[in-house]
């Protein structure tokens, strides 16, 4: 990620006067071309950007003579990996600069060579039975007998003759693709956050100068927000000292309608994971920035390139002012095709949004007219909408359009046996779709990804982190409300809250998030959750001591007490862990209000204690008057029954809280998936290393626990803990891991039955089947779900909850979690 300056002297030859001149430039590190201390062209190899035009017609007055800087990265378009794109970044990883020229760009030769490729290109893929093919491949023929590569002034009369086919216009039923330059710059993936900003410019400004030479261009840009976020809140004044010039250009295109910004929220965040709060602070974070920077809020939610989509986001769209919806990812499902390109998605409340996946099943088309055929034969909803969307332009590491898509899409505006080809706006496209709206389908529920089932579970300790922050933040706005509605001097934390929401938001970034990013991001991700920990937890200091400062003041005569506090909207009655005068650490039952307080002094008697036996065969029976469990000595659960039902929750010869370790050897995407296959090598963990004894005898609380090795060399010990008059079992669990392509899963078999399991999503909840009747069903082998998922049959259920997990599944009678 070094970077290395290269000052360049060009001097121009007077000979080439009248000529087009161009710095000529690659390597395989990406590179900026600075000029007059601005960025002027991005110069990225594997993006087909590798010159910047001096002169497009070299004139007497024009300085000969000038002097570049070029910035270049130690990284390529996709990072540096080590072997292939997806490997770990290799340290020792040399960059070589292969060629640096000025050149003459014979625009007559250059435009001659694109008219020839798409005349063979309908040649070869219109097919022998359209007789646009022969008249293409006749036209391209006669353009090889009239054109002498020796004599330019042939030249024309070949162009001539390409004109022609070119000219010859569509019906009115000819389906239209609208265009629109793109560039997916992922906020972090195979390079960290900061090369990121590095990669806006370098694709920006690139996009500005071709805009500069074609008015016509439109460019739909979906990560303006990172930028922004860099700006406000990490790094302003750097990137402003470094860019101001490139963005004050954007500004002038977006005015003018070319530069179009689209998404709707913070970042392209991951469409699972993220709580419900988090998906809605994205979009008023994304949503407040169009408001300020560009005076309108986003109708379109732009989001192509995450791992499926939660059933609450059309819900949310529609609370936030977004009526469309545009993503392609759902073509790469493993298993089924899914069935529509154009139709309408309605959310668990009923909203509905008009959603549209780019038929081309891409969003780095490159202008070619193999796109173009593909994007009307692959489009599922023929007959009822006769407009699509075709995305151009390099993405993922950035790069976007280049001059030769546009100058290919030119030759295709209209031109008979060719889709008509306009350059367009996403606000253009889904007018029209609106318009022939009438007969499109309508499809319920969550746009589940059939691949990249690991990302619920990959990077454990990301995943930790964003709970461990959501449930922060809220709680520091719970108790900052309070203490400003009880008036005084407190001063609501807006600011800071809005900096620490913003770090969490980055983070949600859809490779961030998901695990599915290089080691460096990682240590980034890491140290943003410590940030808000450590800030958050400063901040709900000070509001509860604004709030309950007379609380805390001790009175004289009466009885030192804890203060408790409850920031859930329910009365609560658990067994909390204080200390007391000695610094020792003791238990107490308490009861507290619904967004409430109690000071503790003298502790509430639990109707009936816990009651803790070991038994003579070594395993632990607990009882607490609501629920009574036995456990065997490898801390598997035998019997869990709910007293007033006298219903056993597990199976007769089933044991629950079953550890198992399969293998997983994914076909490629090692970090995003686990493949169906891995069921086949399920193990169960039976290593003991240390026999279940009791850790705590009962009383308020009973707790037992023990230790087993896991696969060669890793080890987990867990603590299970039944409380007084709590209805739960709870299970502390700590692994120490040292796998390589293991996947770790704890199993709950249940006495209960349904063909459905729910499972908690963003402000609710979703059914997802037990069984795996149709291929539907047995792609989702693995699912992710929030805090719990549940198997209830009539009058009778159990739940299986979690503080840091995603990866879940319900097969059969079997509640499973990934660890």
């Amino acid at each position: 990620w070094d970077t290395c300056w290269f000052k360049v002297e060009l001097s121009i030859p007077p000979a080439w006067a009248g000529r087009e001149v161009h710095f000529v430039w690659e390597s395989d590190g990406e590179g900026m071309v600075w000029r007059d201390a601005q960025p002027v062209q991005g110069l990225t190899k594997e993006g087909e950007k590798t010159s910047y035009i001096l002169t497009s017609s070299l004139k007497e007055m024009e300085p000969h003579s000038l002097t570049l800087y070029v910035e270049l990265a130690c990284n390529g378009l996709f990072g540096a990996g080590k072997g292939s794109m997806i490997a770990p970044p290799d340290p020792d990883r040399r960059f070589t600069l292969s060629k640096a020229e000025l050149v003459v760009f014979n625009r007559d030769v250059y435009e001659l060579l694109v008219d020839l490729e798409i005349l063979l290109d309908m040649a070869q893929l219109l097919g022998e039975e359209n007789q646009r093919s022969f008249q293409a491949l006749y036209a391209a023929n006669q353009m090889i007998n009239v054109c002498d590569v020796t004599d330019p002034s042939t030249f024309p009369a070949a162009r001539d003759l390409a004109a022609v086919i070119f000219s010859q216009r569509n019906g009115e039923s000819q389906h239209t693709i609208h265009a629109m330059g793109h560039c997916h710059i992922d906020s972090a993936w195979l390079w960290p956050y900061e090369e990121t900003i590095r990669k806006c410019a370098r694709s920006w400004v690139t996009v500005v100068h071709l805009m500069e030479r074609n008015p016509e261009l439109t460019f739909a840009c979906s990560q303006l927000r990172l930028v922004s976020l860099l700006w406000q809140a990490q790094q302003f004044e750097w990137v402003r000292s470094w860019y101001p010039g490139l963005y004050a250009q954007i500004r002038d295109f977006v005015a003018k309608g070319q530069f179009v910004p689209v998404g709707g929220t913070w970042v392209e965040m991951d469409g699972n994971l993220p709580s419900g709060e988090s998906m809605v602070r994205q979009f008023l974070q994304g949503q407040r920035f169009f408001q300020e920077q560009f005076g309108r809020i986003c109708s379109e939610f732009w989001l192509p390139d995450t791992f499926g989509y939660s059933a609450q986001l059309p819900q949310l769209m529609r609370g936030c002012g977004i009526s469309r919806f545009l993503t392609q990812k759902l073509s790469w499902n493993l298993v089924n095709a899914f069935p529509h390109h154009t139709f309408f998605w309605e959310g668990i409340d009923g909203s509905r949004v008009l959603t549209h996946f780019p038929p081309g099943d891409s969003y780095g088309m490159h202008g070619r007219v193999e796109e173009m055929l593909k994007t009307v034969k692959n489009n599922k909803d023929k007959g009822r909408v006769n407009h699509s969307a075709l995305l151009f332009g390099f993405g993922d590491g950035g790069g976007g359009p280049t001059q030769k898509m546009l100058d290919r899409m030119k030759r295709m505006s209209d031109t008979d046996g060719l889709p008509r080809v306009q350059i367009s706006t996403p606000d253009q496209l889904f007018s029209v779709l609106e318009k022939e709206s009438s007969q499109l389908c309508t499809w319920v529920g969550e746009l589940f990804l059939e691949l990249h089932n690991g990302t619920y579970t990959t990077q454990a300790q990301i995943k930790k982190g964003n709970r461990e922050c959501e449930r922060i933040l809220h709680d520091v706005e719970v108790l900052s409300t309070l203490a400003l509605a009880r008036g005084g001097a407190f001063q609501y934390p807006a600011s800071q809250l809005q900096h620490l929401w913003r770090l969490l938001l980055l983070n949600q970034f859809h490779d961030v998030l998901p695990g599915s990013c290089i080691q460096l991001v990682v240590e980034d991700a890491l140290k943003y959750y410590a940030e808000i920990c450590r800030a958050g937890t400063q901040l709900q200091e000070e509001a509860v001591q604004s709030l309950c400062r007379d609380l805390l003041q001790p009175k004289a005569g009466s009885t030192e007490g804890t203060l408790v506090l409850n920031t859930l909207p329910w009365e609560r009655t658990e067994v909390i862990s204080r200390t007391g005068p000695a610094g020792t650490e003791t238990l107490a039952l308490v009861t507290v209000p619904s967004m409430g307080y109690a000071i503790v002094r003298e502790p509430l008697l639990p109707p009936q204690p816990v009651a803790v036996r070991k038994k003579d065969d070594g395993s632990i029976a607990m009882e607490n008057g609501v629920i009574a469990v036995c456990l065997d000595v490898m801390g598997r659960l035998t019997s869990l029954r709910l007293l007033d039902s006298e219903r056993d929750s597990v199976p007769d010869g089933c044991c629950a809280n079953q550890f198992a370790l399969f293998g997983d050897v994914p076909l490629y995407w090692d970090a995003w998936d686990v493949m169906d296959y891995h069921l086949e090598t399920r193990k169960p963990v039976t290593t003991l290393l240390k026999p279940l004894e009791i850790s705590l005898a009962g009383g308020l609380r009973g707790s037992a626990s023990f230790s087993l090795q896991i696969g060669k060399s890793s080890t987990l010990t867990q603590e299970i803990i039944l409380d007084a008059t709590c209805p739960y079992l709870r299970f502390l669990t700590q692994v120490e891991w040292k796998e390589a392509h293991k996947f770790l899963k704890v199993e709950f078999p249940v006495q209960a039955r349904s063909t459905n399991a729910t499972y908690e999503i963003q402000f609710g909840h979703l059914q997802r089947p037990t069984h795996w009747n149709t291929s539907w069903d047995w792609a989702r082998f693995e699912v992710w779900a929030h805090k719990w998922l549940d198997l209830s049959e009539h009058g009778f259920g159990v739940a299986l909850l979690n503080d840091c997990k995603y990866g879940a599944s319900a097969h059969g009678n079997v509640l499973s979690l990934s660890l």
